[in-house]
């Protein structure tokens, strides 16, 4: 092993998500592709005294590097310490495809890992997820699995339509496979295209509820659960971009969701929303700026503002821990 996630200052999820569900609130699980986002990311949950779990897809590490990311991991946890907050801060492998990638990125510090095996029949699905539970619980990392298929694009993850998760096949599969936390799909969608003008969207709060009196106390994930702000939308088509009919979950129904059973809500588009409008932004303002600094600082302050509304809109994890300075 090279890097021992304990060694980061890192954390797994398991007193989060505990403490949590005894307190009516989720963990963000913010995705992150550079330094900036992460930036933007422990900023705001140590302002709003926030746990926090720091997400990379399997592209985002190799875009990042596999080497560097445990060290902004790292950096991530001395800036929430320099600023005398103790919040917790787990990294995350998000949607996993193997146990060889699940095996390299405990290797490389990581805390919490995700096996996504929705994709595999019932059975198939039970075993691979097994399998990873069975090695990460050796160097007491946890593991997310998934059971049911949320539509959307995001990375390589690819499904043409959701297929919801069936409450009578969680029990068999939390207590076949050993894992953590369980990804339910109830209506949540990857990507910003989750639905058109005119849907309205409403997330299946019955089955959640269901799902809760099966496994009560059990940790439940939310996968797709941006919100797609129409004020960036706008910002980014104002300043020469185009995104269209693009409609995310409402705020109201994740808080609702985070209430209950549900630990840890996941957030990628948002965050890639806000970014990309502060970089539009600037360069429409000023053609000819080329400092880096200059339009990834606006960048990273949009994403920061929007996470800390976020985590009292949504997630209703503020004061969860010390604040920081």
């Amino acid at each position: 092993m090279k890097y021992n996630y304990k060694e980061l200052g890192l954390s797994n999820t398991k007193e989060m998500f505990k403490h949590a569900n005894e307190n009516g609130y989720s963990v963000p699980a913010f995705n992150f592709n550079n330094m900036e986002q992460m930036e933007a990311i422990i900023e705001a949950c140590t302002e709003m005294g926030s746990p926090v779990i720091l997400q990379v897809s399997a592209g985002a590490r190799k875009y990042i590097g596999k080497e560097i990311v445990p060290f902004l991991a790292q950096a991530a946890v001395a800036y929430a310490r320099s600023k005398g907050s103790d919040i917790p801060v787990a990294l995350h492998l998000d949607h996993g495809p193997n146990l060889e990638t699940v095996k390299d990125c405990i290797n490389y510090g990581f805390s919490s890992v995700m096996i996504d095996g929705s994709h595999h029949s019932f059975e198939e699905n039970i075993k691979v997820s097994k399998e990873v539970a069975d090695y990460a619980h050796q160097y007491d990392v946890s593991v997310e699995a998934e059971l049911g298929i949320l539509a959307g694009v995001e990375d390589d993850v690819v499904a043409e339509k959701t297929i919801f998760t069936q409450p009578d096949e969680v029990e068999e599969f939390v207590s076949k496979t050993g894992v953590d936390s369980l990804a339910i799909a109830i209506g949540t969608s990857h990507g910003a295209y989750k639905f058109k003008p005119g849907d309205n969207p409403q997330i299946r709060l019955d089955i959640l509820k269901e799902i809760e009196r099966r496994i009560p106390g059990f940790p439940i994930v939310l996968h797709g659960s941006s919100s797609v702000p129409a004020k960036f939308v706008k910002l980014i088509n104002e300043n020469g971009g185009k995104i269209a009919d693009a409609i995310g979950i409402p705020n109201e129904q994740l808080r609702d969701a985070s209430k209950s059973a549900v630990a840890k809500i996941n957030v990628d588009t948002d965050g890639r929303l806000a970014f990309t409008a502060g970089i539009r932004e600037v360069f429409a303002k000023n053609p000819s700026e080329f400092d880096p600094r200059k339009y990834l600082g606006p960048a990273k302050e949009y994403m920061k503002e929007y996470y800390k509304e976020k985590i009292q809109t949504v997630f209703g994890s503020e004061g969860a821990y010390k604040k920081g300075e």
